[in-house]
């Protein structure tokens, strides 16, 4: 589980989805997708590899992906079958502010 760093571009062992983080929490992150730990974007990816069940719900581009208590923030760059984890607990995808109304 390697330390994640703003701005760092990681890419899914097992589909197409590529991201970069926006925000990252201190520490170690067992950030992953379609059940796998991401990988580097310039590392080789393994071959045959597939979504796990449970972690094959995809991922949608230019969408920001975040955890329970909002100390992780993912963009979407390039889409895919696998859904972003950090260990078990699945990303949702971060809703957008509200305008404030004008009256």
């Amino acid at each position: 589980m390697p330390e994640l760093k703003n701005g760092e571009r990681l890419r899914s062992a097992v589909c197409s989805t590529e991201v970069i983080v926006i925000r990252a929490p201190g520490g170690q992150v067992d950030l992953r997708c379609g059940g796998t730990e991401l990988v580097a974007l310039g590392q080789e990816r393994p071959t045959g590899g597939a979504p796990a069940p449970g972690f094959a719900t995809g991922t949608q581009v230019g969408k920001r992906y975040t955890n329970a208590e909002a100390s992780l923030e993912i963009l979407c760059t390039k889409a895919g079958m696998g859904a972003l984890s950090w260990g078990d607990e699945l990303l949702e995808v971060k809703a957008a502010k509200p305008l404030p109304s004008s009256d």
